[in-house]
């Protein structure tokens, strides 16, 4: 199981997009799980769980669907942040409890790799639990760029883009947590198709989600590849003892990684303190 993240405009809907249009791969989108589980007659009963916190006011009276306006007023204004966890835990259970079977039935299934889909892979702690991580990544200055232009006139204002970037993790924080870093910069050559968007991918950002798929697929096939993948589907035990590795040793490379980045940021403030003297 593969998390896949990124952030605004940075094109991980691009990603997305050629990981199951182009090359098949089963795809699990948390946003979208997010919009199904508030659905009215869903059966995880989000909606009358909210219904039952917040009042009748967030439904729309017309359709009996969510109200997500009126939601957000209640949830999100100053001095809500007890609501704000009421609806944080009503929906993350809900769209988790989606999220396990689906990967369940994938694997039943006898599906071999799986890419699970959410912006807050690392925010919300779920890169824990994944196999691997992918960050779709590219500087803060494409991110605005293309924010500005992808929607024309009608779109933010600057002002309003930086804002909506401030309020994010910047990638460059998200680094660590990565095992593969797919660069969707402007720098690159090749990049210049980028849109930060589904749509059309850049030649270098395609070449590189390429190779990645490869890199998977080689490490399922041959003779030993084969057993191994058939030992994990065949034997659900041995399934949960490699997950646990795996994800064990995802968490010791993450934790270095951080140190890592931790000293170079030290070093860096010393360099820039003896500079300034």
């Amino acid at each position: 199981v593969v998390g896949l993240t990124g952030g605004i405009a940075s094109g991980k809907s691009t990603v997305s997009h050629l990981l199951s249009s182009k090359h098949q791969i089963p795809l699990i989108d948390l946003d979208l799980l997010a919009r199904q589980v508030v659905q009215p007659n869903d059966p995880s009963g989000a909606l009358s769980q909210l219904v039952a916190h917040f009042g009748p006011a967030i439904i729309n009276q017309e359709d009996g669907t969510l109200n997500r306006p009126a939601l957000g007023r209640l949830a999100f204004g100053d001095g809500n942040e007890e609501s704000r966890k009421v609806l944080n835990r009503i929906t993350h259970s809900a769209i988790r409890k989606r999220m396990a079977w689906l990967l369940f039935w994938n694997w039943v299934s006898g599906v071999k790799v799986t890419v699970v889909d959410t912006p807050l892979l690392v925010e919300a702690g779920l890169w824990k639990w994944f196999g691997a991580a992918v960050l779709v990544w590219c500087s803060p200055e494409d991110q605005l760029s293309r924010m500005l232009s992808r929607d024309g006139p009608q779109g933010l204002t600057e002002d309003d883009a930086r804002s909506r970037l401030a309020s994010q993790w910047p990638l460059s924080k998200k680094l660590p947590y990565a095992d593969i870093v797919l660069d969707n910069s402007s720098a690159i050559s090749g990049s210049e198709s980028s849109s930060g968007r589904t749509g059309r991918a850049s030649e270098a950002l395609e070449a590189q989600v390429t190779d990645m798929v490869r890199r998977w697929q080689r490490s399922y096939s041959g003779l030993v590849g084969t057993l191994w993948w058939l030992a994990q589907w065949l034997c659900p035990p041995f399934t949960a003892l490699t997950a646990g590795l795996a994800i064990l040793e995802r968490r010791a490379g993450v934790a270095r990684r951080l140190k890592e980045a931790e000293e170079s940021d030290r070093q860096g403030e010393e360099r820039r303190s003896m500079g300034s003297q």
